[in-house]
């Protein structure tokens, strides 16, 4: 059967629903997500369906992951016709589509170098590796310390839980890594004093790490003089500027990276997300200066694989060929204009709108006893999918191909749901 016929065949016959266990679910499962109590079996485009057969519009895209949303006609054929050829073989041997892409990323960002992984975490676990190798070799640093922002998010392996601002991630989970000092986010300041502070204790900094727009914190974008003053201030150092990419990157912010909102360029960046538009993929990029792993340095069994490179390249070549960073500009606009018009209409209930592209947060005024999880509750009500960024912030992060007819939906539905809950 041909890619094509089961694609055909996939869009027209939807799965059918099926009465779904939660007890059965639990008892097997282990219990370390806060599940809201629907279960999603289907998707098509920017919707979603649970199995009872209730449609919702998708605003959380699995966590700004769904690029090209559900059941795209690029991703099935790939998926498909990728299956059919080869699947997994180790990174013993050359993969040929896994050198496409890496030359279709490094062709469309500042990086020089690529190396594949599974995850987001992975991603900046290689990047932090990298930069304490860079380190040791390069710098003569015996002691190597890496800066990192407050409510910053990196992922939840022992390092990058560490490299997180966010002491709730911790808690725990304690001896945590050495080697990672927290300062304010946007606050260039607290970067020159914990630079000296570190040198005095010989704990010279090596890197600093950070998110271009901190997503998890808030949806909180950089501030553009404090990045370039950062940017400065490593190249006077030789200290390595790391961009956490795996939220705001892959066309999110409406530029192909974050970095670009910015006016500078990281000496790494790290990629995952809407890398694969669902499939599991993460990507570590860096300029050649400071690319110091050779044969045996670091690994990854499933990573760069030709089955999940096949699909990530096909995400790139689309998000490219149907210029979904125009779409993304323009819905974002969409998007912060109905938000702010829905906030006007409860000042005493939000603070603020923020954020790009397609990535958005909506903050609720400190003192208010509703929280983020409270709207998002009543939003799921009325058939629309949004998702906390800490307790405060609702987060907006759509697929890519979202239209202005989705956007107007979604901003009545919340409309409705935000009505229900300050009655």
């Amino acid at each position: 059967m041909s890619s094509e016929t089961i694609v055909k065949q996939s869009l027209e016959t939807p799965t059918a629903y099926t009465k779904f266990n939660a007890d059965n679910f639990n008892a097997y499962v282990m219990n370390t997500y806060g599940r809201f109590p629907i279960a999603l079996e289907r998707g098509e485009g920017c919707r979603v369906w649970d199995t009872e057969g209730k449609e919702y519009l998708d605003f959380v895209a699995g966590i700004a992951t769904c690029t090209l949303g559900h059941a795209h006609h690029v991703m099935m054929a790939t998926v498909s016709e990728q299956m059919q050829k080869l699947h997994h073989v180790s990174n013993l041997y050359y993969i040929p589509v896994q050198g496409e892409l890496a030359q279709w990323l490094i062709q469309h960002s500042c990086a020089d170098k690529a190396f594949f992984c599974n995850s987001g975490a992975e991603a900046n676990e290689g990047a932090i590796k990298l930069a304490r190798k860079y380190a040791h070799e390069k710098l003569n640093i015996e002691n190597p310390t890496i800066l990192t922002a407050h409510a910053s998010f990196h992922g939840r392996t022992l390092a990058t839980i560490t490299a997180t601002g966010q002491p709730k991630y911790h808690k725990g989970f304690s001896p945590l890594m050495p080697g990672f000092y927290y300062v304010p986010y946007n606050d260039i300041t607290a970067i020159e004093s914990a630079i000296a502070e570190l040198d005095k204790d010989k704990r010279q900094v090596a890197a600093i790490m950070l998110e271009a727009l901190q997503g998890e914190g808030g949806v909180r974008p950089g501030e553009i003089t404090y990045f370039q003053r950062i940017r400065e201030i490593c190249n006077e150092k030789g200290i390595l500027l790391i961009l956490d990419e795996v939220q705001a990157g892959m066309g999110r912010s409406g530029k192909l990276w974050g970095y670009e909102n910015l006016g500078i360029e990281p000496d790494i960046f790290t990629s995952a997300k809407g890398l694969g538009g669902g499939i599991p993929i993460g990507a570590m990029l860096c300029k050649s200066h400071c690319d110091v792993f050779e044969a045996g340095s670091h690994a990854s069994t499933f990573g760069g694989n030709p089955f999940v490179c096949a699909v990530a390249l096909a995400v790139c070549q689309t998000l490219e060929k149907e210029n979904l960073l125009a779409n993304v500009q323009l819905r974002g606009e969409d998007l912060r204009t109905g938000l702010k018009a829905i906030a006007a209409k409860y000042p005493n209930l939000f603070r603020e709108v923020r954020g790009w592209g397609l990535i958005n947060g909506m903050e609720l005024n400190s003192d208010v006893e509703l929280t983020s999880i409270d709207i998002v509750k009543a939003s799921m009500n009325e058939g629309l999918l949004i998702v906390p960024a800490g307790p405060k912030v609702l987060r907006f992060v759509p697929p890519l191909i979202i239209t202005e007819t989705e956007v107007m939906e979604a901003m009545d539905a919340l409309a409705r749901a935000i009505a229900n809950v300050v009655k």
